[in-house]
């Protein structure tokens, strides 16, 4: 019987102990911000002009109250729309989970829209991915040495490099988030949960930025409290995320008010269900991918162009409401917008001996935030099980992006799943400030019985 390893969803593992790999030399390095741009991306466009040159945006609006919006954009109308009658045309630039839906549903589509490259980062973020190209490290596959606050790995040279570069993005110093969760019936029903979210993100903190080193690891701390529904109301999930292994890597806690207590959750991991999700998401599924690497092997395929979701202020914003956004099958796909940009592929295979519900993963990366938007996973019969898609918006206020909302399309039973989602709640609150106590095991028992 394979062991399953329990591992959480920031805990790492090492494939080959002793080797180091990806760092470049001072060569390559001296591209970025020249014909890179300072985080890794191609600075020109493509030849065609389909995709344009990186233009970055200027930081502004507030810490608080900021729904994703940018007027420039967001009044466009499409330039054309793909459906399963012309998909043949654009089939080299789809990802397989988005050809599955177009294939399968008539009422699917991609609306398509100009190309926008406006991702940009703190000045100090851009710097330090600078420094980090020519001395951070990675051992084995979940080990970082000499690694400080930007991006680790900006030219990336293995597969498991550019997930890290998902995993240690710059999202400030704190943040609390109101997640609001939808698993979605054949019919269009849906069941709504409510979650909110505190994290202090050590590694991207401009202000007091902690370093990775072979010896020193944590970089995130998370705390996830749910509101409703009443029958998971009350349930707590803490985690101390770190770059390691074993008891040297993610700790993580699980409070639920049928116990009263707080205890440690060596399950919080991997492919085990998120709390309350009836499966339709596992731990290593929030925020894309995240969590340890080490149960599959990793493979740098390259860059291609590729439509994604993108400019996603629409259907991350309050002027949609779920009941506009939720159709039977698929989302309300007059409201996402797609556009074509380059991204980095990067396939993941499990390893022999190992287990995971997923045999295979095609992850897209995009070159110009270094997110995962796409992800393609495969079940052990090889089969297309599911299509992860993150619509990626842009954060002008601390000039960050990420995606909102997600969506997990679940190909073997027709339902879909919603996660991070805001619309009616509200947008990121990037103005909190926690001590670290607040992020430790006590103080949620304490918590619980306010």
């Amino acid at each position: 019987m394979k062991q399953r390893i329990a591992v959480a969803f920031g805990a790492f593992c090492i494939a080959y102990a002793g080797l180091a790999a990806a760092k470049v030399g001072a060569d390559e390095a001296a591209k970025l911000g020249k014909d890179l741009t300072p985080i890794g991306a191609e600075k020109a466009g493509n030849k065609d002009g389909t995709i344009p040159e990186w233009t970055p945006a200027a930081k502004r609006g507030q810490l608080k109250g900021e729904y994703p919006n940018e007027p420039k954009i967001d009044g466009e109308k499409p330039k054309f729309t793909i459906t399963k009658a012309n998909m043949a045309q654009y089939e080299s630039m789809l990802s397989e989970g988005h050809k599955y839906l177009l294939k399968t549903f008539d009422t699917y589509k991609m609306n398509v829209y100009p190309t926008h490259r406006f991702v940009n980062f703190p000045d100090e973020i851009k710097a330090a991915t600078g420094k980090n190209a020519t001395t951070c490290e990675m051992i084995g596959t979940d080990i970082l040495d000499n690694c400080k606050l930007g991006f680790p790995f900006p030219i990336p040279k293995t597969g498991a490099e550019p997930v890290w570069n998902h995993k240690l993005k710059f999202r400030g110093d704190y943040a609390k988030r109101y997640n609001n969760q939808m698993i979605v019936q054949r019919n269009g029903d849906f069941q709504l949960t409510k979650i909110i979210e505190d994290a202090a993100f050590y590694y991207g903190s401009i202000t007091k930025a902690v370093p990775l080193t072979k010896d020193s690891g944590e970089f995130l701390r998370y705390l996830s409290r749910t509101v409703a529904p009443p029958r998971l109301a009350g349930t707590f999930i803490l985690v101390h995320e770190k770059a390691g292994t074993g008891e040297a890597g993610r700790a993580a806690w699980l409070y639920t008010p049928a116990l009263k207590r707080i205890r440690r959750a060596p399950t919080v991991c991997c492919d085990n269900p998120y709390e309350g999700t009836d499966g339709h998401q596992f731990y290593d599924q929030v925020d894309m991918f995240n969590g340890s690497l080490e149960r599959f092997n990793w493979k740098l395929v390259g860059k291609k162009e590729l439509y994604i979701p993108y400019d996603s202020n629409k259907i991350a914003g309050n002027t949609v409401k779920y009941k506009d956004l939720i159709r039977p099958n698929h989302l309300n796909q007059d409201l996402p917008r797609y556009e074509l940009h380059r991204v980095w592929v990067v396939e993941a295979n499990i390893k022999a001996g190992t287990s995971h519900t997923f045999k295979k993963r095609v992850m897209y990366i995009d070159e110009d935030s270094w997110n995962i938007v796409l992800e393609d996973n495969y079940d052990n019969r090889d089969q297309l099980m599911q299509l992860h898609e993150g619509h990626l918006v842009i954060g002008y206020n601390i000039l960050a992006a990420g995606t909102v909302p997600e969506v997990i399309y679940h190909f073997n039973s027709g339902r879909y799943f919603i996660t991070a989602a805001f619309n009616e709640d509200q947008p990121y609150d990037l103005s909190v400030k926690y001590n670290d106590d607040y992020f430790n095991a006590s103080s949620v028992q304490k918590m619980t019985t306010k």
